[in-house]
């Protein structure tokens, strides 16, 4: 019994054949999808400030979380320092909210409607435009305020 050197099988086979691997390729190529991940984001952060709502508020600032997103696009009402409502993006006379509230209401499957007011409107007409809010059939009001303000505690947040 001796000892023999055993040459590789499959060694000449490969050079017969060009030195070339003709199989299925079972790596994924993923620039392509990177590529267009990239384009989507960039279409979504030019986007996205354009779905806010374009009256222009001094919203008050508070301590409160912020109210979770809903399927459906949120009705909102505008209160502008110099008094003009505002349903959506247009401007609506007070006389004619309530009825233009009921309408909406009919149509939605949500009673839920946002209310946006400049921190220099007088209490009571902010008030005032909650009770016709009520009156055009929306039980569920939401006060939108800007985040960073004073806490119950009377101090900012982060200060001593």
């Amino acid at each position: 019994m001796g000892a023999g050197v055993m040459k590789k099988a499959d060694s000449g086979a490969r050079r017969r054949r060009g030195g070339k691997r003709h199989g299925v390729m079972a790596e994924i190529n993923v620039t392509p999808m990177v590529d267009v991940m990239l384009v989507l984001l960039i279409i979504f952060m030019v986007a996205a400030p354009m779905m806010t709502v374009g009256v222009p508020l001094e919203l008050p600032k508070t301590a409160a979380r912020a109210v979770p997103t809903e399927q459906e696009e949120p009705l909102t009402i505008s209160l502008q320092k110099d008094g003009t409502v505002s349903l959506m993006n247009s401007p609506v006379e007070e006389t004619d909210l309530v009825g233009q509230l009921r309408a909406i209401s009919a149509e939605r499957a949500s009673d839920k409607v946002y209310l946006r007011a400049d921190g220099g409107i007088e209490y009571a007409h902010v008030v005032q435009v909650m009770g016709a809010l009520n009156s055009g059939g929306f039980n569920n009001i939401v006060l939108v305020t800007d985040t960073g303000g004073p806490q119950l505690t009377g101090k900012a947040p982060g200060g001593n």
